[in-house]
């Protein structure tokens, strides 16, 4: 083993930041004999230097997050400070000074990650981001590594632990949005501003990141479909039930069927309970992964918290020091298929519809003309009425986003229609 110690930067030092110090700390003798040299924490960078941090020398602590990453002597920079800037500027100096990266920041990485991934090749260097998306979850080096030999398809998971906290409470009480948000904030699940997670920015970088990997093709945030959870109500749960589903927030990456194309989004969606994803519950995530050779993957934990992240922080920490060791470097930028990124309209889903209608004969006739009109194949159809009032719900064969709006715009027109209570898509088959 060398004796010499590779030595570590810590940008941040928060929930996360400060359990990766820990651990690093307690389990030195075991991380020195996998990676095969000590590691050295050598500087943390924070905001709030008279903060007191259990566990980690004051002088090693600095404000100066800069000079940190400039010292040349820095073998890794660990950066779970998030957001875009001075996060981006911090990793590209700490490449050009010689240091490996590993984030946490799914964000930036939504965003930046080709102009990332190209500095860390420019200056010989890795670039590894395991805890970027859910959590404690192997994902990201088994979708890049372990199943590069193989072609996948589609990606399917819940990847938000607050949203699936809420959910599943709204589910399993019968709670409303707000009464299952507020516990969620009670218990910590939830920021006081939750918007985040809620209106699904967080699920929709974990979708680009893992669109990017799985489909070899370059994935911003900008090209991923995103809808938020706030308009779910406890009826929409009740009307699931009754077609054997529950409501998750899913994030969805697809391979268009001839091959041509991708799509990545994020909405809420009825799944059948006799689905893995359906019974994954309160703040736990879990991935879903169909490729041709391996068949369907699933992949499960705790998705957030300080200790389930820098355990996969530690753990591309330990990968990327042994290829220090080793003066190689892992796996990088994958993009060589470039898939272009479809528009949601293409999307092909089924669909379940609630109609406010009239009670009145023919009515049922006209709806079904509408959606035999744009092409929209319907499956179920159930009503129900009374005092001259009906509520219509169809579900769906698959047809695509684009001939669904279509056939809502025209239903709206119908004289007898009194309002789209809701709509939703049905995920899962």
């Amino acid at each position: 083993m060398r004796t010499r110690p590779l030595k570590v930067a810590l940008l941040g030092c928060g929930v996360v930041g400060s359990e990766v110090a820990r651990i690093m700390t307690t389990h030195a003798d075991d991380l020195a004999a996998r990676i095969g040299a000590p590691v050295e924490l050598a500087g943390v960078a924070v905001r709030r230097p008279s903060k007191v941090r259990e566990g980690i020398d004051p002088a090693l602590v600095t404000t100066d997050a800069t000079a940190l990453v400039k010292r040349g002597d820095i073998d890794v920079v660990v950066e779970v400070i998030g957001g875009i800037e001075p996060a981006r500027s911090l990793i590209t100096t700490a490449f050009e000074h010689g240091a490996s990266v590993v984030s946490a920041n799914k964000a930036l990485l939504a965003q930046d990650g080709a102009a990332l991934h190209a500095e860390a090749e420019k200056n010989g260097r890795d670039l590894y981001y395991e805890a970027a998306v859910a959590g404690a979850i192997p994902l990201i080096r088994p979708l890049r590594e372990s199943l590069a030999g193989d072609k996948v398809n589609r990606v399917l998971g819940i990847v938000n632990g607050t949203t699936n906290f809420i959910l599943d409470k709204m589910d399993s009480t019968g709670a409303g949005y707000q009464e299952a948000l507020d516990e969620a904030t009670a218990l910590g699940y939830a920021e006081a501003d939750p918007t985040a997670d809620v209106e699904a920015f967080d699920a929709a970088a974990k979708a680009a990141i893992l669109a990017g990997i799985a489909f070899h093709t370059r994935v911003r945030l900008d090209d991923v479909y995103r809808e938020g959870m706030t308009e779910v109500t406890a009826a929409d749960f009740a009307a699931a039930k009754q077609i054997g589903c529950t409501i998750k927030l899913l994030a969805i990456c697809e391979r268009a069927a001839d091959g041509g194309s991708v799509t990545a989004r994020v909405h809420p969606a009825m799944i059948p309970l006799s689905h893995p994803l359906a019974s994954v519950r309160g703040a736990y995530n879990a991935v879903f992964v169909e490729s041709d050779a391996a068949g369907q993957l699933m992949f499960y934990g705790p998705g957030a918290g300080g200790a389930p992240t820098a355990s996969a922080v530690l753990g591309d920490l330990v990968a990327v020091c042994r290829n220090r060791l080793n003066g190689a470097t892992g796996p990088g930028e994958s993009a060589y298929a470039a898939l272009p990124v479809s528009p949601m309209g293409d999307v092909v889903t089924r669909y379940h519809i609630s109609l406010d209608v009239a009670d009145k004969p023919g009515v049922l006739a006209q709806v079904a003309t509408v959606f035999a009109e744009h092409g929209v194949s319907i499956d179920t159809v159930r009503q129900q009425g009374k005092d001259g009032e009906a509520s219509l719900v169809v579900v769906t064969h698959r047809a695509s986003d684009a001939s669904l709006s279509g056939t809502v715009e025209a239903l709206r027109k119908l004289d007898t229609v009194r309002g789209v209570a809701s709509i939703m898509r049905v995920e899962g088959e």
